[in-house]
């Protein structure tokens, strides 16, 4: 997406270590506009899937799924990264690594927003290594309920992420997909093909 990619390249930033800093417009400050650009991509890429639900991760996909969501007209379920007092009954569970944060975390989820008539779509900021859409996928297959896709804003082309979730037959469309990340400069990759 062209809109996203010249985001990127303007107000982005490459730090050492394959990390993209997207804070002044994405996941930290939130460039409102361009995520409701991003929500109607969604929209448009996976209208026909008959999504009930959005499921993402606390706490830089909830802005993502949240104006996403308007355009389904669905309702957004996070997974929290700390139990609560008021998560009560039977929860969902699974374990993720945080590839920023480089710390484990137990995600949960209360069972009662996802059941088997759930038809639910992934959204989520990046997507490198793939542990945290790994953590949202066992959420769902716990539930009974059916992923019908996974839409990613930022994926790292050249990590093993994506290939990991489209190994599983799980429809990945990524708005961005980096090919390289080196002495600063970002390149694009414009030929993954969704699974």
């Amino acid at each position: 997406m062209q809109l996203l990619e010249n985001a990127i390249l303007e107000r982005g930033r490459v730090k050492d270590g394959e990390v993209l800093k997207v804070d002044a417009f994405l996941n930290h400050q939130m460039d409102v506009a361009l995520i409701n650009e991003l929500g109607k991509e969604f929209f448009r890429r996976f209208q026909d899937q008959g999504v009930t639900k959005i499921l993402t991760i606390e706490a830089s996909g909830i802005g993502i799924a949240c104006i996403t969501a308007q355009h389904f007209g669905v309702p957004v379920v996070f997974a929290k990264k700390t139990q609560s007092r008021n998560i009560d009954g039977e929860v969902l569970t699974s374990q993720v690594t945080s590839f920023t944060h480089q710390r484990n975390y137990d995600i949960i989820v209360s069972a009662r927003f996802l059941d088997p008539s759930d038809r639910v779509l992934l959204i989520d900021d990046f997507l490198a290594k793939g542990s945290a859409m790994l953590g949202l996928i066992s959420l769902v297959q716990q539930s009974g309920a059916q992923i019908v896709g996974a839409g990613i804003c930022i994926e790292k082309g050249f990590d093993v992420g994506g290939e990991a979730i489209r190994s599983l037959g799980i429809h990945v469309e990524s708005l961005a997909v980096i090919k390289e990340m080196q002495n600063g400069q970002i390149v694009f990759d414009h030929e993954i093909e969704p699974a």
